[in-house]
């Protein structure tokens, strides 16, 4: 399956937060599910000021609620310490396919947003999640929250089309 936008777009799965003893590993904030997961994408795209570096990941694994990881060539402190802050991206191609009825979230962002009368709201430019479900930030004539709760909220998500079907009421 093809992403749309292509299987190049990165993707942000992460940030490097801090250092991991002395022999050049690094703790990593994982977006990805199960957290240990980030490891498996190799190589990373590390950003830092707008630029894009490429890192062979030569090991890594689950570190109480975090992740911490070894990157080819990056073998001391020091060399460790000069990708703090940097994020962590893979290429959506390197993803795997998900399952039916799930969506990537770089997938859904972009997608128009319709009412199930056909009225759009706009794109959405962005989605964060709760702690009872995931909310689209939709950008059109002003900003709306929308929850993603499928059947009630979200009634087709069609990715070939580009847009999001929700029953929603445009004044909110």
């Amino acid at each position: 399956m093809s992403a749309p936008g292509g299987d190049d777009r990165l993707i942000v799965v992460g940030r490097i937060l801090g250092l991991y003893g002395v022999g050049g590993w690094v703790r990593v904030f994982s977006e990805t599910d199960p957290r240990e997961g980030i490891v498996g994408y190799t190589p990373w795209l590390l950003g830092r000021r707008g630029r894009w570096e490429v890192r062979e990941v030569e090991s890594g694994r689950r570190l109480g609620k975090g992740v911490v990881a070894k990157l080819v060539g990056c073998d001391d402190r020091d060399s460790a310490a000069l990708l703090l802050g940097a994020e962590v991206a893979v290429r959506r191609g390197q993803l795997p396919s998900p399952a039916p009825d799930e969506y990537y979230w770089a997938d859904l962002e972009g997608l128009e947003v319709r009412t199930v009368e056909g009225l759009s709201l706009g794109r959405i430019d962005r989605i964060f999640a709760t702690a009872s479900n995931d909310v689209l930030v939709v950008m059109g004539e002003r900003e709306r929250l929308i929850p993603f709760i499928r059947g009630q909220v979200v009634r087709r998500v069609d990715l070939a089309a580009g847009v999001v079907e929700v029953d929603w009421d445009p004044g909110f």
